[in-house]
């Protein structure tokens, strides 16, 4: 049966980049959920992924026509911390599935053990998968650069976490999964072929206009400073900005400890993993730099003259605080109904003052953006602030009235684990119209409904 027409250019890649095999099959595999849209999206019909043997494709227990399954080597900083031990643990590119818009990788996650996954079992449970299905296609509606859900199955068996929990896969789409990690590794073992491949095909695939690595830098912190400004105007929070969780592409990915804040505060910090708040709310920007200077590093070695290139690229990376400002007053000036100018930055800034000095909902607050805050800098703030003549109009479109709040996402993971999906599907609908006013999903949680901590769930 044909599903999509796919193809693994990433195969005939050196093997140090890749290993090649099948996922482990599962028990009992049934559809938990589909997106129909991004199905057809890609060229597929979604009837085909609801057949027995669809469903067997998305469990990997089948393998269609023209993938070619592989697990991906990569390293990464891990809170700092180098590890050249990581790689797609309890993932597999399936393939790259052929479109008149272009390749588009295929994966499976909590497929099974891979050459690369250590200690783990390499499978997901129901609540993780559940999560990035959710907040992935919420951040695809609010027009975030993200990854995609193409569906989830169960998988008709328990793994073992702090107890039984019932298995599931994701089935993810992303432009590619090449990360800076996955160049780190090979700059670290010091193999310049499997390097030099590996720039050539990132290259054609995600920087065609691009003749050299500085070029290919300077668009990496376009996209960086970009993706992350975007993040930050909505609140979100990724959790764990380690090197092999950032993409060459721009989009975001690995929705592990991740949240939309609540309660604004630029020092915000929800994930359970982060004990010296490395990847704050606030701190983003700065990780997001230095992610991006160990990348540049790792291309010096296909330099004819090294040291120049380390003089070149550490003055690029000087160019980045001011792409970084652009960006953040690109996508928070309009939050307000004005345009990027230097008065409206400072209107913006002095309102998330505002909001960390109140408690403001992040979320809640710019969705009104008209009601008034009781501080005691407020009217003098809002006086200026309507001296600028904000359009409301664009306010309206660049606030959101819901995002998928961690304490709806707990509620459905646990409908899901008692074999109710309703739960799921309300939500779904809620956070992919993110713009429209959903009841319960538009309101912030009660001070007894608030989540405190979020957790990796691998």
């Amino acid at each position: 049966m044909h599903l999509f027409d796919f193809e693994n250019s990433y195969a005939t890649l050196p093997a140090a980049l890749h290993s090649q095999q099948h996922a482990q099959p599962v028990a009992d595999p049934q559809l938990f959920a589909l997106n129909d849209e991004l199905v057809r999206s890609l060229g597929g019909d979604p009837d085909d992924f609801r057949t027995e043997f669809g469903v067997s494709c998305l469990a990997g227990n089948a393998v269609p026509k023209g993938a070619t399954p592989l697990a991906q080597a990569y390293g990464g900083h891990q809170f700092g911390q180098w590890n050249p031990g990581l790689g797609d643990g309890r993932a597999l590119l399936i393939g790259e599935i052929v479109t008149a818009n272009g390749r588009f990788d295929m994966q499976l996650k909590g497929s099974g053990r891979t050459s690369y996954s250590r200690a783990g079992d390499g499978r997901a449970w129901i609540g993780p998968v559940i999560r990035e299905y959710l907040i992935s296609e919420a951040m695809a509606a609010l027009g975030v650069p993200t990854t995609r859900a193409l569906a989830a199955v169960t998988t008709g068996e328990n793994i073992l976490r702090e107890g039984p929990v019932p298995g599931a896969i994701l089935t993810r789409i992303a432009s590619s999964h090449i990360r800076v990690g996955t160049f780190q590794l090979q700059a670290f073992r010091g193999d310049t072929d499997a390097l030099r491949a590996l720039y050539d095909h990132t290259v054609a695939r995600h920087f065609p206009n691009a003749s050299n690595i500085f070029e290919v830098t300077a668009q990496m912190i376009d996209r960086q400073c970009d993706l992350v400004a975007r993040w930050m105007s909505l609140g979100f929070i990724h959790g764990v900005m380690n090197t092999d969780n950032m993409t060459v592409s721009g989009e975001t990915i690995d929705y592990g400890p991740c949240t939309f804040m609540d309660t604004y505060h630029p020092s915000t910090v929800l994930s359970s993993i982060d004990r010296q708040g490395r990847y704050a709310y606030g701190n983003q920007p700065s990780i997001a730099a230095w992610n991006i200077a160990q990348f540049a590093s790792s291309l010096v070695p296909l330099a004819d003259d090294q040291d120049a290139a380390v003089e070149t690229l550490n003055a690029m990376m000087g160019t980045f605080q001011d792409k970084w400002q652009a960006a953040w007053a690109r996508h928070f000036c309009p939050k307000f109904g004005l345009s990027p100018t230097k008065d409206a930055t400072g209107i913006a800034r002095r309102f998330l003052t505002i909001m960390a000095e109140t408690g403001a909902d992040f979320t809640q607050t710019f969705a009104d953006i008209d009601a008034p805050l009781t501080h005691k800098d407020y009217a003098d703030w809002r006086s200026d602030w309507q001296n600028l003549a904000p359009d409301m109009s664009i306010a309206a479109q660049s606030n959101p009235i819901v995002i998928p709040r961690l304490h709806h996402i707990e509620a459905v993971i646990q409908s899901a684990v008692a074999n109710d999906r309703k739960p799921f599907d309300a939500m779904l609908a809620a956070v992919t119209k993110p713009f429209e006013n959903h009841d319960l999903y538009s309101r912030a949680p009660a001070p007894e409904e608030r989540v405190t901590a979020t957790f990796c769930g691998t």
